[in-house]
This record gives structure tokens, C-alpha cells and sequence, in this order.
């Protein structure tokens, strides 16, 4: 689309020529981590199969939190440097393989980061009212991707929600859900989002956990947040908060447990008031299988015990919970590319220290950073140190010769991409979506409205490039 782009100036010193597969925290932070360093002069090129960049930050990150989004103008600067050059609308396996990717640079930092979502393996899963968080997460925060008809048909008839699983995605998915139509309209959600979640006839959430609440993996900031909120009400069962000698031991070692239970324990004495929506948190709670014939009407869950060692078993004890809408937020798996290796097992890269393994061998100049290389764990920041171990090995390798600059047999990856008749979306592209979601923003007194569907995203760059002339 736009040329205006350019990878930085001359030199008679070839640069390292870096691909960085994935636009999100995790790559942002790579570029700027190659940028930074005065070892070798390189120039970045960073894919994204979106044509927006920021990845979990943008369709991750609750549109309820501008403050936690706004980490995005952050990872802007990185996308601004002039040795960088973001390259969106790019998909590796339909555009470029693996192998014709590597062939075109000098090194491939993959960090594409892990999309799937865990399923629980019980019966009635598949059941239409039963989603995915990911599924609901990405419908909220406008990807483009998203199965609105799936997700807008379960939430039409969802009086009673259940939401299983104690992390930050999961208090997310409840936070949302629990939201009035007026604490929502502020956010930069699509349109249809925002009337989708203001029709629905939500009146009570339920998360469950299988283990105990010392072995809840939110923070303590997240978890705060449901007490925030204009018309719902936290309610705990005491009974819960008791611990067994081992979960006291873990809360006394973690201080993010302790600050956990100390507002859980605020929780306990909660009542629930008239007109206000319940939002439940329950313990040593595990889904047994979900209940309907055509669609989801409840789910029958099984009290358990946890051991010594964090293992919670069944105890036999079965109740049913009325529920019209079941959300699974069981974690996160990575995918595989055409030619990449992965590890079907952890949903990972197999790698050493950020060194892409093949056959168990290091691959030369192939590098992972991010969830596709250590899982999905941490927050946005933990991809900070994650990337920059990735880079140092990478710089290793130049040093060692084993990764050799000016060894790419492309000129330049963008002219490449047209010629095979891709579309690759520039960085003056994005801005273009930018300034169109911004102006549709505006039209209803937003600071911003997202643009979902892949026809508007590119249209936006086209109306762009015409006025342009």
C-alpha cells in the first residue's frame, strides 16, 4: 500500500536484517531490544497476519481498562524508529513459508504468541452457549477474526452466566459481563458490541475454581476491580477462605496471595442487595459436565479437595448450577506454522534459551520470544525481559558467526511481498486505521471506536492512500 516506509539510511556496513514474526508486546519488544543494541547495525522488519499491530494489547486487554490499554502508546515508539518497519497484513504459511521467510533475511524471531484456547474435556462442551473466552474475548475487543453470530447468539438468552477459571482473563470475562451499559459506553468497543452486552439479560455470574483461593492465579489489582463496579455485588462463601496448613504455608510465602485473601476476607461479609447483579466467586468447585439438549441450561459441578501438593480430586459431592452461558478460561495454547516446530504438549516452540530447537538441535538463526517460547504466563511486561534474553542469544550467534549479516537473498521484504501479490499493510497504513477508528470514535463522544471487520480496517487505508492522491 504506502512506500513511504524505508528501513533506514544506507551504509557500507550490510545490517543485520532481523524478521520478527508477530507484532505484539512480545515482537515490539524485540525490535526495540535489536534497536537498542550497539553491537551491530540492523534493520527490523515486523509481521503481523493482522494489519493493526499491538496483538494482546489491542484484542487482549479488557476495553474496560484504558489504563492498562494505553501500554500501547508505550510500544508505539518502538514501531517509530527508523530501523523498524511494521508489516501487517502478512500471513507466514499463506504469504511466505517458514522456509522462504528465513531464506529472505538474515534471522527469524517468532513471537506470534499463543491463541488457542484449553478446553476442559467434559461432556456437553460443545453445546451452543458454551464458549471459549478467548471466542468472547476477541468478540469484545473488536478482532477481526471473532464469530459474532456465535458469540451474540449465546449472549441473547444469558440470564445466568458461569465462568470457569481464577485468572485475570476470567475476572475479565465476569467484570465485563456484570458491567451496566453506561460504564461500558465510554470504552473504544465496537458498536455492536457495546449493544450486545446492554440487551443481554445477564443477572447473575458465577467463577469457578477447582482449587482453593490460595491457588488463584489473578492479581490483586484485577481481583479489586470486582468490587468497583456501579451494580454488582462480590459475594464469597467464608467457608472457602479456610485454609489447610499447606495453602496457609503458600499464602504465607506469596505475598500476592496474601493481598489475595486479605480482600477476599473484605468480600466475605457481603450481602447482596436488591437490583444488583451477584457476581460469585466459588472455590474447590470443578466442572463435572455441562447440562442442555439444543443449547446450555446449567452445569453440574463436583466439590473437590486439594492435597498437599496443589492436586484437587473429587469428593463425590455433585450439585447442579442453573446456567445459560458457560465460559471456559482454562489457559491459553500456542499453535504451529507450516514448517515450524512445536511441542503439541506445552503449545510451545521447542527451544534453549530463546534458540528455536530442530531435531533437538539449535536451528541457526531461528529464535522465538514471548508466549510461543515459555507458555502463557506473566503480564504484558514479563516480555520485556523475555525478548531481550531472546536478542542477546541472537547477538551471540552474530558474534560467533553462526548468524552472518548481509546472508539474506532478498533485497528488500516488502517489494518480495507485492510481487508475490500480498497486501502488506505499512506503518502510515496503520495510521490511517488509527485516525479512521479515532474520527468514528468521535461521532458518539468516544476517545475511540475500533474498527472490526477486515473489509473496514483496509478500507480505511484505502480512503487514506486516495486522498493522498
Amino acid at each position: 500500500m504506502s512506500v513511504d516506509e524505508d528501513p533506514g539510511p544506507p551504509s557500507t556496513v550490510p545490517p543485520l536484517r532481523v524478521a520478527v514474526v508477530g507484532a505484539g508486546p512480545a515482537g515490539i519488544y524485540a525490535a526495540e531490544a535489536l534497536t537498542r543494541q550497539q553491537e551491530v547495525p540492523v534493520a527490523v522488519d515486523l509481521i503481523d497476519r493482522l494489519p493493526t499491530p499491538f496483538g494482546l494489547v489491542r484484542h487482549g486487554i479488557a476495553p474496560d481498562h484504558p489504563k492498562m490499554r494505553a501500554i500501547r502508546d508505550t510500544l508505539h515508539r518502538a514501531l517509530d524508529h527508523p530501523r523498524v518497519r511494521f508489516v501487517g497484513n502478512v500471513e507466514i504459511g499463506r504469504d511466505l513459508s517458514c522456509a522462504e521467510l528465513h531464506g529472505a533475511v538474515d534471522a527469524v524471531v517468532y513471537t506470534y504468541g499463543a491463541a488457542l484456547d484449553r478446553q476442559l474435556a467434559i461432556p456437553g462442551e460443545e453445546l451452543p452457549g458454551s464458549l471459549a473466552a478467548t471466542e468472547l474475548v476477541a468478540w469484545y475487543t473488536g478482532h477481526p477474526d471473532a464469530d459474532r453470530p456465535k458469540v451474540e447468539a449465546a449472549l441473547a438468552g444469558a440470564r445466568s452466566v458461569v465462568v470457569i477459571g481464577v485468572g485475570n482473563v476470567a475476572l475479565d470475562v465476569a467484570r465485563v459481563l456484570a458491567r451496566t451499559p453506561e460504564e461500558l459506553e465510554p470504552t473504544d468497543m465496537p458498536q455492536h458490541v457495546l449493544d450486545a452486552l446492554a440487551a443481554a439479560p445477564v443477572r447473575s455470574v458465577t467463577v469457578l475454581g477447582r482449587r482453593g483461593p490460595a491457588h488463584a492465579t489473578f492479581t490483586t489489582q484485577e481481583l479489586r476491580e470486582l468490587d468497583e463496579l456501579a451494580g454488582a455485588t462480590v459475594l464469597v462463601d467464608p467457608a472457602d477462605l479456610e485454609l489447610d496448613p499447606a495453602a496457609q504455608e503458600r499464602a504465607d510465602a506469596d505475598r500476592v496471595v496474601h493481598r489475595n485473601l486479605a480482600v477476599l476476607h473484605e468480600w466475605a461479609g457481603h450481602a447482596l442487595e436488591a437490583g444488583r447483579t451477584p457476581v460469585r466467586l466459588r472455590f474447590y468447585s470443578r466442572p463435572v459436565r455441562v447440562l442442555g439438549t439444543d443449547r446450555v441450561t446449567g452445569i453440574e459441578v463436583e466439590r473437590t479437595v486439594v492435597d498437599e501438593d496443589g492436586r484437587a480430586s473429587g469428593t463425590g459431592e455433585v450439585e447442579v448450577l442453573p446456567a445459560d452461558l458457560v465460559v471456559r478460561s482454562v489457559g491459553y495454547r500456542g499453535s504451529g506454522l507450516p514448517e515450524l516446530p512445536l511441542d503439541e504438549r506445552r503449545g510451545v516452540v521447542p527451544n534453549e534459551g530463546g534458540r528455536v530447537l530442530r531435531d533437538g538441535r539449535p536451528a541457526p538463526g531461528e529464535y522465538v520470544a514471548g508466549w510461543i517460547k515459555r507458555g502463557p504466563t506473566g503480564v504484558v511486561g514479563t516480555n520485556k525481559h523475555d525478548a531481550r534474553e531472546t536478542i542477546a542469544v541472537l547477538l551471540e550467534d552474530v558474534a560467533a558467526g553462526v548468524v552472518r549479516p548481509g546472508r539474506g537473498g532478498v533485497d528488500d521484504l516488502v517489494s518480495e511481498l507485492r510481487a508475490r501479490g500480498a497486501d502488506p499493510v505499512l506503518l502510515s497504513d496503520w495510521r490511517a486505521i488509527d485516525a479512521a477508528e479515532v474520527a468514528l470514535g468521535a461521532t458518539r463522544g468516544r476517545a475511540r471506536t475500533t474498527l472490526h471487520e477486515w473489509d473496514a480496517l483496509l478500507a480505511a487505508v484505502r480512503e487514506a492512500a486516495a486522498r493522498a492522491g
